[in-house]
């Protein structure tokens, strides 16, 4: 009878462990510190396809906004509000759980423009505030760019892709509001 008691408490016991520590990992993973896998050719040569990357949620979390040049996570998803629940049911570990996939919602992209920002496309060329940028991280100089002046608005970044011929970022879904970043690249 003792053992039987000894071994239920046992139980219980690791139970218990184990499920203070997996709520502890949801909660670093939606609120500190993600993985996410780069999807396709946009971020090269800096980064390849199917390389995962490291992302600091804190941005996130805290609302502030990320510096020129740094690599960000963005909900692709512009034209929707974004939530604590979205944060929470789009966790990869629960999505991983659930056999989905991320691929087409988050993007890894650089940001260009902070708010208040001008940005001009003109003679296949990007400047920022009318000074040409210096990029020596994108794969080759942009090609077939219609001239373009856009003014980001508060609560904004624009982001694209260092391989700028083969990049869906915000020439084509616009504009990113601050809550669609969902982190920063660590490493």
């Amino acid at each position: 009878m003792r053992s039987d008691l000894k071994s239920v408490k046992d139980i219980w016991g690791w139970t218990k462990t184990l499920g203070i520590s997996l709520s502890l990992a949801i909660l670093v993973n939606i609120f500190v510190l993600q993985p996410f896998k780069v999807n396709g050719q946009s971020m090269v040569p800096t980064l390849q396809n199917d390389e995962r990357i490291y992302v600091s949620k804190l941005s996130h979390t805290f609302s502030y906004l990320p510096e020129y040049n740094d690599i960000v996570v963005i909900d692709s998803r512009v034209d929707r509000d974004r939530t604590l629940q979205d944060d929470i049911l789009e966790n990869p570990l629960l999505m991983l759980a659930m056999g989905k996939s991320d691929a087409k919602t988050f993007w890894v992209k650089r940001v260009i423009g902070k708010p208040g920002d001008t940005l001009e496309f003109k003679n296949e060329s990007l400047y920022r505030n009318g000074q040409s940028l210096n990029e020596p991280y994108i794969k080759e100089k942009m090609v077939n760019v219609p001239d373009a002046k856009i003014v980001i608005p508060e609560n904004h970044v624009f982001v694209m892709g260092d391989n700028r011929n083969n990049s869906d970022d915000s020439r084509v879904i616009g504009v990113i509001p601050l809550d669609h970043i969902m982190g920063k690249k660590l490493f």
